[in-house]
């Protein structure tokens, strides 16, 4: 196969050295808006670098975007119009008319679109779900789940990023879904800076806690902050009638028992998300390829982002309004989004 990338800044790079090891790729793509940086992932990847237009006119087999987030809404649908079968980091875009303008457009086209949400691919949160599903846990009641970055990102990454919510907890509410086979009705958020005001500036926060409820009603919590040096930290807990499990708790996780008689943790903790998550990265590259030559069904549509993201919107009307937010309310938004959409294509 013949693969395009675009991006080629730390995830893209790294998508680069698991697609040129893949036995299925012949020949990879790689173009970025800083052409020295696409020259040098694509030659560490023994591939070929192109401005985007060229790797388009190059018909690849399929698309990976790693690009800047500002760019995924433009691409999908570019992918879209070609034909090509797409795999996009989230999120599709950082507000709910891109997204669906996006989705819309995937859509009308019959394209594949498969979303980078790698923790459906790590072992434990697919033994997690599957425990849930047999119910081994029995009646399941309360979820808890952990995000912390070991140090916060630059300064300039802040204000395009899209928010803790949209950036990083995102991740965290799609997981919730997916391991627990229920929707997100309602959250009520809170976030705080006490930390570089750069955060601030850029209306973030650095520090966030949400509490959420699920269809029947299961109650979560969700914490992440950009401030944790004892290492990178993202964990899961489910507790039900009969039982409990917790994902990311293992020789690695930065997390320090002060009981007299806990064990130092055997190994260094994870310093960040390429370390915690490398295997499940490369098995989600490796099952779109699959899905781009039509050997497996897609395990994460785009409609999968959206749904992800009407939970960030609803956590930011939340923090702002300090209220409880039903999902359904921001859901609403969604629809408006659309008919709109629909009365500009038709005029």
């Amino acid at each position: 196969m013949r693969i395009g990338l675009i991006g080629a800044g730390r995830i893209g790079a790294f998508h680069a050295g698991t697609l040129q090891a893949h036995p299925d790729v012949g020949e990879l793509l790689v173009a970025d808006a800083d052409a020295g940086r696409a020259r040098q992932v694509a030659a560490a990847a023994g591939g070929r670098a192109l401005p985007v237009d060229a790797l388009f006119a190059a018909r690849p087999d399929a698309l990976v975007i790693a690009s800047a987030t500002a760019a995924h809404a433009r691409l999908i649908a570019r992918a879209a119009q070609e034909g090509l079968p797409a795999f996009c980091e989230k999120p599709i875009a950082l507000d709910l008319a891109g997204t669906v303008a996006a989705l819309d457009a995937a859509e009308a086209a019959g394209a594949v679109l498969q979303i980078g949400f790698q923790r459906r691919f790590d072992p434990g949160y697919a033994a997690a779900r599957q425990a849930v599903a047999a119910g081994k846990l029995g009646r399941l009641h309360t979820v808890r789940t952990v995000s912390s970055d070991p140090a916060p990102p630059p300064a300039a990454y802040v204000p395009l990023s899209g928010g803790l919510y949209r950036d990083c907890l995102i991740h965290d509410f799609d997981i919730l879904t997916w391991v627990t086979g229920r929707a997100v009705t309602e959250v009520y958020a809170a976030g705080t800076n006490v930390g570089a005001d750069y955060f601030r500036a850029a209306g973030d926060a650095d520090t966030a806690a949400v509490l959420l409820t699920l269809e029947g009603g299961v109650l979560a919590t969700a914490t992440a902050t950009r401030y944790n040096a004892a290492g990178y930290d993202v964990r899961m807990e489910l507790a039900g009638t009969d039982g409990q499990v917790a994902v990311g708790v293992a020789a690695r996780t930065p997390l320090t028992s002060v009981e007299p008689d806990a064990a130092a943790l055997p190994g260094p903790p994870w310093s960040g998300f390429l370390d915690r998550f490398g295997s499940a990265y490369r098995a989600e590259m490796d099952t779109f390829l699959r899905v781009a030559r039509g050997a497996e069904a897609n395990p994460c549509e785009g409609r999968d982002a959206l749904r992800a993201l009407l939970v960030a919107e609803a956590c930011e009307v939340s923090r702002h309004e300090r209220r409880p937010v039903p999902v359904a309310e921001v859901e609403a938004a969604a629809r408006a989004c659309r008919g709109e959409a629909r009365k500009g294509a038709v005029a």
